[in-house]
């Protein structure tokens, strides 16, 4: 799955559940996603919460395969900025 059909994805949740905050995944090299209100975009936008993650564990992030609280645990995702909203993540993707 590329990074635009993840973006694709998002954008299919967050038009059902739109988020108060914004959000952004920071893959490195393979790119940013920023998620705002009812927005996915390709993009690096000022965000509340950066999650760095790499492109191959947002793969399984959003296919399901890779829980977030464990993948937090085990570092294969760092947080920076407000907490509360990456919680919000599994409702998103949930």
């Amino acid at each position: 799955m590329s990074l635009e059909q993840i973006a694709e994805r998002i954008q299919k949740a967050l038009d059902k559940r739109p988020l108060d905050n914004s959000l952004k995944f920071d893959c490195g090299t393979d790119g940013v996603l920023t998620l705002s209100g009812t927005q996915a975009e390709l993009a690096d936008h000022p965000a509340d919460c950066t999650i760095g993650i790499s492109w191959a564990n947002l793969e399984k992030l959003i296919a399901g395969k890779l829980n977030p609280m464990t993948a937090f645990a085990m570092g294969k995702l760092k947080v920076s900025g407000d907490m509360s909203v990456a919680l919000k993540l599994g409702k998103l993707l949930g």
